[in-house]
């Protein structure tokens, strides 16, 4: 009987583990704010990692440069091709790739290489 009573008064009270319909709303609208503070600044140190990434690949290239003019007698006017720097027995192993899809021009010995996208550049 004690039993009984006890479960009525629960039900009574409305004790319950449930979650309501505007706490879920609320927390649904949290998440949303915090995602959208987040996804430009993701977006945006993303954008800084290739160009950094570019700028090292470039850097790359010109010692290479440098190497190829001392190993070659070559001077500051001449200009290297891709089979001069990259490949197997060259300075480097692999032609490297702009990470945000941007083409490099190696240009003369006596010029720094230059990435086709904007902002790549050291």
């Amino acid at each position: 009987m004690q039993l009984r009573k006890r479960k009525v008064r629960m039900k009574m009270r409305g004790t319950s583990s449930a979650f309501t319909l505007l706490e879920i709303m609320i927390v649904v609208t949290l998440i949303g704010v915090l995602a959208a503070m987040a996804i430009p600044n993701i977006k945006k140190s993303m954008g800084t990692a290739q160009a950094r990434a570019c700028i090292i690949n470039l850097r790359n290239i010109e010692a290479a440069k440098i190497q190829w003019m001392g190993t070659a007698n070559k001077t500051s006017a001449d200009t290297p091709v891709d089979e001069d720097l990259f490949g197997e027995d060259s300075f480097i192993r692999e032609k490297p790739k702009c990470p945000s899809g941007g083409t490099y021009d190696l240009r003369s010995a006596g010029s720094k290489p230059v990435c086709s996208v904007a902002g790549h550049s050291y």
